[in-house]
């Protein structure tokens, strides 16, 4: 067997993968070489379908079905011995041995991933007497270490209670806590932290950076995110198509890239760190004050019964306005009750009190006294993009049917008109009408969200809500549908009130944001001013949370921690 550098733990050679499939087989991984060193961390980095999450799995042996290893080595060093962990079948003993004890993992979807009829400190138990002769009062006393390790507050009570009894951050520590209970040599983190609000995602990756240092670690982190890498790798191997396209020190990937992958996905993501150029609002052009389209006034609501302790104020006291052809940023982390106020200004939820008022072409009305067919006049004007380009499609209607639905429900074109106008409706979002008798799983996911812009605009609205729009969406393709919707708002004069709690985002597309946190709005002001100079303390934790992507310049080491009054 190959000897190994001694700080070496993992050395993948020349790994292939294929899915036999029934019309052809897919080559998921080709030739794909790197090596775990220990106390380092190497950032396995791309966009959706490079082959990361595969190439990840393989060191474990669980590629799904008809997934399988069909090239390479995987040499894992054990001691004096070494190991190719291709050669074993998945389901044996060696194998087992090796998941949880040697190598550990962490993965995307903490909701999916723990057993939701289980509390928590009984499936990190099950995981520690898994991987060691400790009886069960000995395990109940390392659970509690493990959780008290990775920063989980009151850890002997909270080790008691149910996946669904704790927040997305809560979850993903005791998913580190489970994947640490075997000390493993080796953690594997998948896109540990994208479904995660910035300043959680901040703590999570200081969390596992600190754990990694403690216990001298190789970790091998996967993500899509060039900040996150930046914030944390010692080496990169940038993947696209199978293949490793690029692979060096962080800082030579980062300041002398080669490849022009590489120097695309990093230009996608730099974009992002300042607001866009050459664009102004319509507002900006008009030498006159105008008059807002929109005007929240004193909005709340109140989830609960009245009176009762344990009522919820979602919404509390929200005043803005929205100008026409402004694009306006609410920003919060989850729970701040963003959703909630985009839903309370259609009257998809009602409205404990307050007033949305809205000027359309038919003069000025209380959108939370309009009755059911008024109402559905004001939806022609206001329409909603959803988060989900995956579930907000119905899988059974073609591209044509989703994007005409709106014109037929409400009477406007059939037949060949009818045709025209989504051709029409598709060009305008850059995707070929051809391509309207095809159903939506045929489309990617960056593809999938324009059709949901276009049936957003088929009734020529005045303003888009965008419920977090391109948060499932990798950043090259982000950075086309930000430019998308500018590109609409420029040539139909739309308002856009864009709901995120990416600050990127929000600073590169918006013009003003207001900073929402446990319902209410804490900041408002212009985006740069926002970004760049804020004045309260929760929105410069925000701000200090996003990772920078540059190395030489870690802004999550000077992070600004938000601590809630007492009496909040």
């Amino acid at each position: 067997m190959t000897e190994l550098p001694d700080d070496v733990v993992l050395s993948v050679e020349n790994l292939s993968i294929d899915f036999r499939l029934r019309t052809h087989i897919l080559h998921a991984v080709e030739d794909v070489s790197f090596q775990l060193k220990r106390g380092q961390t190497l950032c396995l980095v791309g966009e959706s379908g490079s082959g990361k999450s595969v190439t990840a799995r393989s060191l474990l042996q669980i590629v799904d079905k008809p997934g399988s290893i069909i090239g390479g080595r995987m040499l894992l060093r054990n001691g004096s011995e070494i190991t190719d962990i291709a050669t074993l079948p998945p389901g044996s003993r060696a194998m087992r041995e090796i998941r949880g004890r040697r190598i550990g993992l962490v993965f995307q979807e903490p909701m999916s991933s723990l057993s939701p009829v289980h509390t928590i400190g009984s499936q990190i138990i099950e995981a520690i007497r898994l991987h060691s002769d400790l009886d069960k009062k000995a395990a109940r006393a390392r659970m509690v270490e493990l959780l008290r390790q990775v920063e989980i507050p009151n850890p002997d009570k909270m080790a008691d209670r149910y996946t669904f009894e704790f927040s997305g951050g809560m979850r993903q520590r005791a998913m580190i806590a489970m994947a640490l209970a075997g000390n493993p040599d080796i953690l594997i983190a998948d896109e540990p932290t994208t479904a995660l609000d910035v300043t959680t995602q901040a703590e999570i990756l200081d969390l596992i950076k600190r754990l990694q240092v403690e216990r001298g670690m190789a970790m091998l982190l996967i993500t899509h995110d060039m900040g996150v890498v930046a914030e944390v790798a010692d080496d990169v191997a940038v993947m696209r198509f199978g293949h490793i396209v690029e692979r060096g020190p962080v800082d030579a990937i980062y300041h002398a890239a080669t490849h022009p992958y590489t120097r695309q996905l990093l230009a996608s993501t730099v974009k992002l760190t300042h607001h866009v150029e050459g664009r102004l609002p319509a507002i900006a052009l008009s030498s006159e004050a105008p008059q807002p389209i929109l005007s929240v006034r004193n909005l709340s609501k109140t989830f609960g019964w009245h009176g009762n302790a344990n009522t919820l104020r979602a919404v509390d006291d929200v005043n803005f306005d929205l100008y026409p052809g402004e694009n306006l940023g609410i920003v919060g982390e989850s729970g701040s009750g963003k959703t909630t106020l985009g839903r309370l200004i259609l009257r998809t939820v009602e409205p404990t009190t307050g007033t949305v008022l809205y000027r359309g072409k038919n003069g000025e009305t209380d959108v939370t006294k309009l009755g059911k067919k008024e109402l559905r006049n004001f939806h022609r004007e206001v329409r909603l993009v959803f988060q989900d380009p995956f579930a907000s499609l119905n899988p059974r209607m073609t591209v044509k049917e989703v994007i005409a639905d709106p014109l037929i429900v409400n009477g406007l074109a059939k037949g060949k008109a009818l045709e025209d106008r989504v051709a029409e409706l598709m060009r305008l979002v850059g995707l070929d009408p051809m391509g309207m008798e095809r159903y939506p799983h045929a489309f990617s996911g960056g593809q999938r969200q324009r059709i949901g812009i276009a049936r957003a605009l088929a009734l020529d609205p005045r303003i888009i809500i965008a419920d977090e729009a391109t948060s499932a969406l990798d950043v090259s393709i982000r950075s086309q549908i930000l430019d998308l919707l500018l590109d609409i708002r420029q040539r139909l004069n739309l308002s856009f009130i864009f709901i995120s709690h990416d600050i990127s985002v929000v600073r590169y597309f918006c013009d003003r944001v207001a900073v929402m946190h446990r319902g209410k709005i804490v900041e408002l002001g212009e985006a740069e001013q926002i970004c760049t100079a804020p004045q309260e303390a929760y929105t410069k934790s925000l701000i200090s949370a996003v990772p920078n992507p540059d190395p030489r310049d870690k802004r999550m080491l000077h992070r600004h921690r938000f601590v809630a009054p007492a009496n909040a």
